[in-house]
């Protein structure tokens, strides 16, 4: 049986003196890490929190953050990750729902409002707080009786119906995609990670077991840069990391306009949302010695479920647009309406089952009987696979907007669209954007005089920034629809995306 105390007990033991993360001017071994977590967790027992009690984390991406990460579970707790661009109102709901006890918080959120913290038994604030809680708190043991089932992180993802759902992902699951990381990444304790992606995402904490566990280095990028980004693979000797496909764009703008030595770095993968194939041919002329990696997944699925190696090579052949193959220890499979699976060149809904594939979604067992069936997942994704396993995503069943590596779901932007007095109909869906791949992008027929600034404010009000249509279109003459009166978003949305060649990989 593993857990995540394991990859913590062990690269203390092997690798006591090795440098665990980088993160500004802090550098901490692996001893160090460990003792910190151990008194994190000797301070969250001092509270008075109990085993399977839920700990809710905001705070921007530092070497805090990770030995929170590690230590929650292993001390028996469950961790509760949100993300830091969150309203208060999407704040207050995950709290009232997953009832967490405790807020690590670096207050960086505007979110964090006065009644927000009231809301919670106890507030760490980072850093003084945090720091001082750390040196006046004793070492406590990992906690004994967890085992590979128990939950370890509860992670709120957009539900269709507007109101969020938490994934609960267990040990198991998450030391699962640890050795699905060690396989795609082939990574080594000599590899220095760069962790840029934001920690409240799967996309961030993708390979921090991996790397404990192997007593490979995280350099720990508070928020993303892409000068910042650079300079650090370039001081820090990076060979590894992951960027959704705005950080790779810009990644890519900032290397051309002032070119760094970045010849240390062997891996550059991605996912998290569609990706133009013209920016994977920018990204090898530009990282040439990096490998490139596509990842495809779902929080649900911890994240990975198809990983595509070397992607640099398949440029240029019709399997340039696959996003791979199942990764080891997965299963995935093409499903037809009727439940049915298809046979190869087929499209019909993804399926995926592994020891990756979540627990169920917290107190919503309606939610997890509809996506989990003889323990697969549907992942509400359209696509086929070749003769050799190789899954090529199509569409997606949900009408989801993946914008800048941030998952929106349009029936919660119309939900706060319809909530406007002028509204009478509203449809919301994806547009291309050159920068964050996919755009909000609203239709609204109004039912008296209204203005597309007015609904914006409104949906400002209502919405986190990332949700907010970047434009609303007045139309006058209703939206189409079926015979049995379903809004038919593919004719609205169709011109959009007229010529334009995407594929999907996304973490939901």
């Amino acid at each position: 049986m593993q857990t995540m105390a394991d990859p913590i007990i062990r690269a203390a033991l092997t690798a006591p003196d090795g440098t665990a993360v980088v993160c500004g001017e802090v550098n901490t071994t692996f001893a160090e890490t460990m003792s910190r977590c151990k008194r994190l967790i000797g301070y969250m027992r001092s509270l008075g929190l109990k085993t399977g009690d839920r700990v809710m984390i905001i705070s921007k991406n530092c070497h805090r953050y990770v030995e929170s990460y590690l230590a929650i579970p292993a001390g028996g707790f469950v961790i509760v990750p949100i993300n830091t661009r969150s309203t208060d109102k999407e704040i207050a709901y995950a709290v009232t729902d997953s009832g967490a006890r405790l807020l690590i918080t670096d207050m960086s959120s505007p979110g964090i409002t006065p009644e927000i913290t009231s809301m919670f038994d106890h507030v760490l604030k980072m850093p003084d707080g945090y720091e001082t809680a750390l040196a006046q708190s004793e070492e406590a043991p990992f906690a004994e009786g967890v085992s590979e089932d128990t939950v370890a992180g509860i992670f709120y993802t957009s539900g269709t119906t507007g109101a969020a759902k938490g994934v609960m992902l267990t040990h198991r699951n998450l030391i699962a995609n640890a050795w699905t990381t060690f396989t795609w990444g082939r990574l080594t304790e000599d590899d220095r990670w760069l962790l840029m992606a934001p920690m409240f995402h799967a996309a961030g904490t993708i390979a921090v077991l991996a790397t404990t566990w192997l007593g490979a280095t995280q350099v720990v990028l508070p928020a993303f840069d892409p000068a910042k980004a650079l300079d650090l693979i370039e001081q820090e000797h990076v060979t590894s990391t992951l960027a959704v496909p705005t950080m790779l764009i810009a990644l890519i703008e900032e290397q051309l306009a002032k070119p760094r030595d970045v010849s240390s770095l062997r891996l550059m993968s991605h996912g998290a949302a569609p990706i133009a194939t013209e920016v994977l041919v920018r990204a090898h002329k530009v990282f040439p010695d990096a490998e490139l990696l596509h990842l495809y997944g779902t929080t649900e699925t911890s994240p990975i479920a198809v990983a595509m190696p070397h992607e640099e090579r398949l440029l240029g052949t019709p399997r340039a647009s696959s996003c791979g193959q199942p990764a080891i220890g997965v299963q995935v499979k093409v499903v037809s309406s009727n439940g049915m699976d298809l046979p190869p060149g087929q499209v019909g809904e993804v399926h995926i089952r592994g020891a990756n594939v979540m627990q169920g979604y917290w107190r919503k067992p309606d939610e997890t009987r509809a996506v989990l069936k003889n323990g697969w997942y549907s992942s509400g994704d359209l696509g086929y696979m070749d003769d050799h396993g190789y899954l090529f995503l199509v569409d997606r069943l949900k009408d989801m907007i993946v914008t800048g590596g941030e998952n929106v779901y349009s029936t919660e932007v119309e939900e706060v669209l319809y909530a406007h007095p002028m509204v009478l109909e509203a449809a919301v869906f994806g547009v291309p954007h050159p920068r964050w791949g996919e755009a909000v992008h609203a239709v609204v027929v109004p039912r008296g005089e209204v203005t597309a600034d007015e609904l914006m404010e409104h949906c400002r009000s209502r919405l986190a920034s990332f949700k907010v249509p970047k434009e609303i279109e007045i139309r006058r003459e209703p939206l189409p629809k079926s015979a049995s009166g379903k809004l038919l978003k593919r004719e609205l949305r169709e011109p959009y995306w007229a010529g334009h060649a995407t594929r999907i990989g996304q973490y939901s």
